[in-house]
């Protein structure tokens, strides 16, 4: 899988680092742990840029009301552009499951406002795919892992992602930015679902269907 291959690469990265380390020693030199007690070690920051800085949004549904304009209470916590960074973030928050329901959690293209009224996503729709109450982590993980590790064909579509908590079940969606371009979406889609090992039917709405209808948008395209 992909995604699997990232996670290996990810983590290959810190044992590159702890070779280059080892390098520095002459041939058949051992390193004594006595002789160099009380020395400063030598450390070598190494960080590993993304191709896309990425922000994590938080929408609290403690801080929602009936009365409110709906997106107003997203707020953004952190942007990162490092798999460093992604991981230290990703290691000290709480996962799907743990999260109560009607919380949603975003990790969107910094810049880029996971709200339908934002210029760039505008123009777009969502794939969406559903799970248990609980079920979710593994597979937000994974979909963070490609969209970050540029693994879809049409990486350049793609927005962002939402994991959607609520009393039944969890619902992670991709939005993309140009729905009208078909073979994109479902090139998404179709690679998505392999990343996820996701065997059901998922579809495609578009955000001003979504509008319009309310919760009776229909989907345009299914994969």
């Amino acid at each position: 899988m992909a995604v699997e291959e990232l996670e290996k690469s990810m983590a290959a990265t810190e044992i590159e680092d702890k070779r280059e380390d080892d390098d520095d020693l002459e041939e058949g030199e051992i390193i004594d742990d006595n002789s160099n007690a009380g020395k400063p070690r030598k450390s070598i920051a190494t960080t590993h840029p993304l191709e896309n800085a990425w922000t994590f949004w938080f929408d609290n549904p403690t801080a929602k009301s009936k009365q409110a304009a709906w997106g107003s209470s997203i707020r953004p916590i952190y942007t990162f552009s490092t798999v460093e960074e992604f991981w230290s973030l990703y290691n000290n928050i709480r996962h799907p499951s743990k999260l109560g329901p009607g919380a949603d959690f975003h990790c969107f293209k910094n810049k880029i406002e996971p709200k339908w009224e934002d210029p760039i996503c505008a123009n777009g729709g969502k794939w969406t795919v559903t799970f248990p109450r609980g079920k979710s982590d593994t597979s937000w993980l994974y979909t963070l892992l490609a969209m970050i590790g540029e693994q879809f064909d049409h990486g350049d579509e793609i927005c962002g992602a939402v994991v959607n908590v609520r009393a039944r079940q969890d619902k992670i969606s991709i939005w993309t930015k140009n729905a009208a371009n078909e073979s994109a979406q479902l090139s998404i889609g179709k690679q998505w679902k392999m990343f996820l090992d996701y065997n059901e039917t998922i579809g495609f709405i578009f955000h001003d269907d979504a509008k319009k209808h309310d919760r009776g948008a229909k989907n345009r395209y299914t994969c």
